[in-house]
């Protein structure tokens, strides 16, 4: 039964377009439940975040006939009819085992070796697994990828340095405002993203940090750690008139701030520029903020330009990382009794790497 994987990321389509396939983390479970009642997999992982959509599936169909119930079963599952152009790619064996690796290790994330999406496939799996909706071939897989991401990390030094989307979002805040030392920053969510963002902003000198979230004890928490203050979630807009920058990834599946609700609040501040940094997906602020007087909004995909530069100091570390996937991803493989090694395509080519669907 082969693994097959497919999905979209920040490499192949825009936030605009992975918003709309974004799944909420509560509703996993039950389109799990329908995945696997469609009959197109066996076993099934759904990966959700910020930058990617993908669904891993151990198959008892044919891969072109798996693509195309996995597509069928996406595209209805989140509503979108709209005729996707290339969007969504699709990965069989062994390309789909070898992706799994790479996405773990960070190597095909938007900041090169950044380590936050080996925790989201960790529980992105765990629930699966919790749920019963994975097997022999998956729980293989991705046991494997994990110990795979673990030597990586040791072995290489892909994750030297600034690794994270945070910290990417930290340096375009200290490139619009030059330091930190003077500027006050609100974080609205208090998830993994919010927190490494403020753990970065605090280490960089933040003059004050202020937290907001839906569960104000979580909020509290990261706020007393960090040395912070807590704000209650319905009053966060209430620090428009203090702050310099505010920094939102929450789980909301619409606005929580656009331009009407936005454009009262500004006269308190007297022209002062205000830095909005949209982590979330779907997005948390409208684009047409962008348009006020002294905004400036950047969403996810606007930090690729800084995590290019760390793509460009990490390069040299690239080629050790993809020979240790190569190797344990043929291990997986020959003992399933999958697809032949030999027939692996040349890594880095279009062939190799996704194929539309």
């Amino acid at each position: 039964m082969p693994i097959v994987v497919i999905g979209l990321s920040h490499h192949s389509a825009p936030v605009a377009v992975r918003e709309r396939f974004a799944f909420d983390e509560a509703g996993l479970p039950s389109a799990l439940e329908s995945l696997r009642g469609s009959g197109a997999a066996d076993e099934a992982v759904i990966l959700s975040t910020c930058n990617r959509v993908e669904i891993y599936a151990a198959t008892p169909m044919e891969p072109s006939r798996a693509f195309a119930a996995l597509r069928e079963f996406l595209v209805a599952s989140q509503d979108c009819h709209d005729q996707l152009a290339g969007e969504l790619y699709a990965l069989s064996e062994p390309q789909s085992v070898q992706h799994l690796f790479r996405v773990a290790c960070g190597l095909d994330s938007m900041v090169l070796g950044e380590t936050e999406v080996l925790g989201q496939l960790k529980r992105a799996y765990d629930l699966a697994l919790q749920h019963g909706h994975t097997g022999a071939r998956l729980n293989k897989a991705f046991q494997r990828a994990f110990n795979v991401a673990k030597r990586i990390r040791t072995e290489t030094g892909i994750q030297r340095g600034s690794v994270s989307v945070g910290s990417v979002a930290v340096e375009l805040a200290q490139k619009v405002f030059s330091r930190l030392s003077d500027r006050d920053v609100l974080v609205v969510g208090a998830g993994d993203t919010s927190e490494k963002t403020a753990r970065a902003l605090v280490s960089r000198g933040a003059r004050s940090l202020a937290v907001a979230n839906r569960s104000h004890d979580k909020a509290l928490a990261l706020a007393h750690e960090l040395g912070g203050r807590a704000v209650p979630f319905g009053d966060w807009t209430g620090e428009f008139a203090r702050v310099d920058i505010v920094i939102t990834s929450t789980s909301a599946p619409h606005y929580i701030l656009d331009r009407a609700r936005l454009a009262p609040l500004l006269k308190a501040r007297r022209n002062r520029p205000l830095l909005l940094i949209d982590l979330a997906v779907p997005r948390d602020i409208e684009p047409e903020v962008n348009f006020l007087e002294n905004v400036y909004l950047y969403n996810i995909d606007d930090l690729q330009t800084i995590a290019d530069d760390y793509l460009k100091q990490r390069q040299q570390e690239v080629a050790r990382c993809e020979q240790i996937i190569r190797e344990k991803a043929q291990a997986v493989l020959e003992h399933a009794g999958g697809t032949p090694w030999a027939q692996l395509v040349k890594p880095g080519t279009a062939a190799a790497n996704r194929a539309t669907c």
